[in-house]
């Protein structure tokens, strides 16, 4: 029987209040590849009750950043003020490193079971997990 391997990746979104030409404008000027999701009426910040509570005139949301695993499982949450409270870039990087290794079954290429199972040409454990490489 041959083992089912699945293997998706973690995910990264932005969610603003901003209408969406602002949002597509600061993804595009950010030159990032995850989406930016507009959320104009604030529908996201009143389910999460995340209002920015000190800020009435703006009505912002707090910051959220939150990792998540593939399945959309919550990895990690950072929240907090502007600056202070998001992840640095390394934060993220150490954070998609802990996932990758939580879930890609040739993580570790000095493990003796996962050298057997290349040796075996079990070739569906290794990125890219059953496609050919070309």
């Amino acid at each position: 029987m041959e083992p089912e391997i699945r293997v998706s990746y973690s995910r990264m979104v932005t969610i603003s209040t901003d209408e969406i030409l602002v949002s597509r404008e600061w993804r595009l000027g950010l030159g990032v590849w995850w989406p930016f999701l507009s959320d104009p009426q604030r529908g996201i910040q009143k389910d999460l009750d995340i209002k920015e509570y000190t800020d009435p005139y703006h009505d912002p949301m707090v910051p959220h950043t939150i990792m998540l695993e593939p399945g959309l499982v919550i990895h990690k949450i950072y929240n907090g003020y502007w600056f202070w409270g998001r992840p640095t870039p390394g934060e993220i990087r150490l954070d998609l490193r802990a996932i990758s290794e939580k879930h890609r079954p040739d993580w570790d290429l000095s493990d003796p079971e996962t050298r057997a199972r290349w040796e075996r040409g079990e070739k569906e454990y290794f990125f890219p997990y059953g496609k050919t490489r070309s």
